[in-house]
């Protein structure tokens, strides 16, 4: 007999990309089993130890639940005490305004961590709260992430987000460049249940190719594997590119200009060209281009370790390329574009993209899509002059861990006047926060996916409610960015309106709230995230409205991706120019440029675990079981050249830093080249993470160089870092 107590309830993960569907079993307030749920027509039931852990995150005592304020000077003996909501946001306010009518509005500014897509309220009013801000010093993890995709997405297809996706449930043939979808469920490729799906490749007579310079775990279930040396995808790519142009194998559709340039352009990047930078032989290459073309479909997919090196938006071009030569875009079983219920490319809730708008201040790098490149952050904080950062708005990121020269932006951070982060940890970044904003765990809070959806294998929609009430003294972050921007603006509107009111944010907002100004940001703030999705599900087309999804567990199915070119272009005369100048006036330049390791160096790139999420999940009891993976990845020849032996204690040291942290011989990794995880370093001082789960490791970005950037977008620079290795 089943408790009265007991319940089922379906809800989505948002820990991840995947966004799988799952099943909780809860008794009273206790959740008793979180399994995958088998009816999601994405997701078929598929779930990881991420989602099993959501438990963990919701009870875990690190977990701020209430604001706290830093008493005293940022570092490991900071104290925080606690600080009541109205009060800290009218600290936050008055210092916000207060820094930009002294050193104007680019003196503060904002960051937006990975975590902010994965939330709606993040995206319905966040987005609000950095417009309210009006800084150009924008920074988000895209420029140490996917900003190459992007920019190519623009460029190529008229928007940022009308991004390509592999068809994989009817492909032939998937070619994956510098991605492990086995690790990370999908990478602008929202794709649960990979490994079900890869079966299904094999067993329908397709193939899985993969390009990596570890044997991933990805690589490990290919049916072909090339190990390439990191930073030269892009010369593998070109000559592809050239292979299929140079032996009449182009098919390309009718709407696709500037193939006479582009067959002039690539004709210096030969398979042996490309085999000499990237060590991959050149019959190999060559077999890969003709592979491709032959194919009955065939998808080509060039994720993070293709876009965080050194000409990363090339590669990401001549991905793009491949598939457009060989007739594979927007075909059935080769990469389409999705048609998401809420279609945020149609319904212009994202802008199309900009690249060199305007350039940062000290370096010159070019913003793209409202944002600058994280790269230049710290800089910009510790440059004097006209126009210095002084204050951080900090929304669920961590920098510190996830960005180039971590430690260095630590100690940036740490100079700053003023800054408050958004966010449920003390962390590497934000303890050096003057107040902490937390806001509500992730079930607590209603979801739907608006990025996701838009990324995913197959069109489906799914509202997500939450799993419990949040307590009373919480705030969603959506609640926060409204509350935090209607103060800013009322301090701003009474100052413009020569009122000489004086006094906290809140009595100033209550003061003026029939100013103009004031008014209209009411009304863009007063609904909430779920009556704003509501509004977009019914005027979709497809019938739905957020109470039709949530009496569909699961739900609801829209089909698989259908080919939708040129209609769907946004470029002005629906034509797509291959022969774009960004980047063959940049190919000269790239023919000397392989990353060649000095005398004694390797090359270091990073890696993920399943169990893990970017810079933050490090501490959770579910997902710090089990062997440890903080090791440094190194090949048994380069160990035995440098005298070391598995399990020791090694020393990484690059032009910008140095770690110490324990060695994994392995002949997973190619010859000459380390590998460290992304985000990790959770012992740092004055992090606030229980010991008894805060998993050991140092992070691979105290290595990586912020002086060294993507060549046309700026994105930083992640993988092929030169670096020394040696026993400690």
């Amino acid at each position: 007999m089943t408790d009265a107590t007991t319940q089922t309830r379906h809800i989505t993960c948002v820990l991840c990309e995947a966004s799988c569907g799952l099943e909780v079993q809860l008794d009273g307030p206790q959740i008793v089993s979180i399994r995958g749920h088998e009816a999601d027509p994405l997701s078929r039931g598929h779930i990881c130890p991420k989602a099993i852990a959501l438990q963990d995150l919701h009870t875990d005592p690190d977990r701020l639940r209430t604001p706290i304020r830093r008493v005293g000077p940022p570092g490991a003996d900071a104290t925080w005490e606690p600080i009541g909501w109205d009060a800290a946001y009218d600290l936050v306010a008055e210092r916000i305004v207060e820094i930009q009518r002294e050193h104007g509005n680019d003196a503060v500014a904002v960051y937006l961590g990975n975590p902010n897509v994965h939330s709606v309220g993040a995206l319905t009013h966040g987005v609000n709260l950095v417009r309210t801000i009006k800084s150009r010093n924008s920074f988000s993890a895209t420029s140490v992430d996917q900003l190459p995709h992007q920019l190519m997405a623009w460029a190529l297809y008229g928007h940022q987000f009308l991004l390509p996706i592999p068809d994989i449930d009817r492909t032939d043939l998937l070619v994956l460049i510098g991605t492990n979808p086995m690790a990370s469920n999908g990478s602008i490729m929202t794709v649960p249940d990979f490994p079900g799906r890869v079966r299904e490749l094999k067993a329908r007579g397709g193939r899985l190719v993969v390009v990596d310079p570890r044997r991933t775990e990805t690589a490990k279930v290919a049916d072909d594997y090339l190990a390439i040396r990191p930073g030269t995808d892009a010369f593998v790519l070109l000559a592809i590119v050239r292979t299929i142009l140079a032996e009449g194998l182009a098919t390309p559709p009718a709407y696709v200009d500037g193939i006479d340039a582009v067959r002039a352009a690539v004709e210096p990047f030969t398979p042996e060209r490309a085999a000499q930078a990237s060590g991959i032989p050149a019959e190999r290459i060559t077999d890969l281009a003709r592979t491709i073309a032959a194919a009955p479909s065939a998808a080509v997919h060039a994720r993070m370790g293709a876009s965080t090196q050194a000409y990363g938006s090339i590669a990401q071009w001549a991905a793009q390329a491949i598939n457009l030569l060989t007739g594979n875009l927007d075909r059935p079983g080769g990469t389409m574009f999705t048609s998401p219920a809420i279609d945020v490319v149609g319904k212009k809730l994202v802008g199309t993209g900009h690249l060199g708008a305007w350039h940062s201040r000290v370096r010159g790098l070019p913003e793209f899509g409202g944002e600058l490149p994280v790269a230049v952050l710290a800089e910009e904080m510790t440059t004097p002059g006209a126009g210095q950062v002084k204050a951080l708005v900090c929304v669920a990121g961590n920098p510190v861990a996830s960005t180039p020269a971590g430690a260095a932006l630590g100690d940036a951070l740490a100079g700053l006047d003023f800054m408050v982060a958004i966010d449920f940890y003390v962390t590497e970044s934000t303890r050096y926060a003057d107040v902490i904003l937390p806001p509500t765990g992730p079930l607590e809070r209603d979801h739907y996916d608006l990025i996701f959806h838009t990324l995913a294998v197959r069109n489906t929609a799914r509202w997500s409610p939450a799993l419990f009430e949040k307590p009373e003294e919480a705030r969603h972050d959506w609640e926060i960015a409204r509350d935090l921007a209607l103060r800013i603006i009322a301090l701003r509107a009474a100052a413009a309106a020569g009122t000489g009111v004086k006094g906290a944010a809140s009595w100033v907002l209550n003061t003026v709230k029939d100013l103009p100004h004031v008014v209209e940001a009411q009304a863009r703030f007063r609904t909430t995230p779920k009556q704003q999705i509501d509004v977009l599900l019914r005027t979709s087309g497809h019938g739905l409205s957020v109470s039709k999804l949530a009496a569909t567990p699961g739900g609801v199915d829209l089909g698989p991706l259908v080919p939708q070119l040129p209609d769907r272009l946004r470029t002005p005369d629906k034509r797509i120019d291959l022969a774009l100048p960004l980047v063959l006036d940049a190919l000269p330049d790239l023919l000397d440029a392989a990353p060649v390791a000095g005398e004694g160096e390797l090359l270091l790139i990073g890696r993920r675990s399943q169990r893990d999420n970017n810079s933050w999940l490090h501490n959770l009891p579910r997902l710090t079981r089990g062997k440890a993976r903080h090791h440094l990845l190194i090949h048994p020849d380069d160990a035995v050249c440098r005298g070391l032996t598995d399990g020791e204690r090694v020393r990484v040291a690059s032009r910008v830093g140095a770690v110490e942290v324990e060695c994994a011989v392995t002949a997973d990794m190619m010859p000459g080249v380390v590998s460290l995880p992304h985000g990790y370093g959770h012992a740092r001082p004055g992090v606030r993470l229980s010991e008894a789960t805060k998993l050991p490791g140092v992070s691979i970005n105290d290595l990586t160089d912020p002086e060294r950037t993507e060549s046309i977008g700026a994105n930083g620079v992640l993988n092929g870092i030169p670096v020394q290795v040696s026993g400690t």
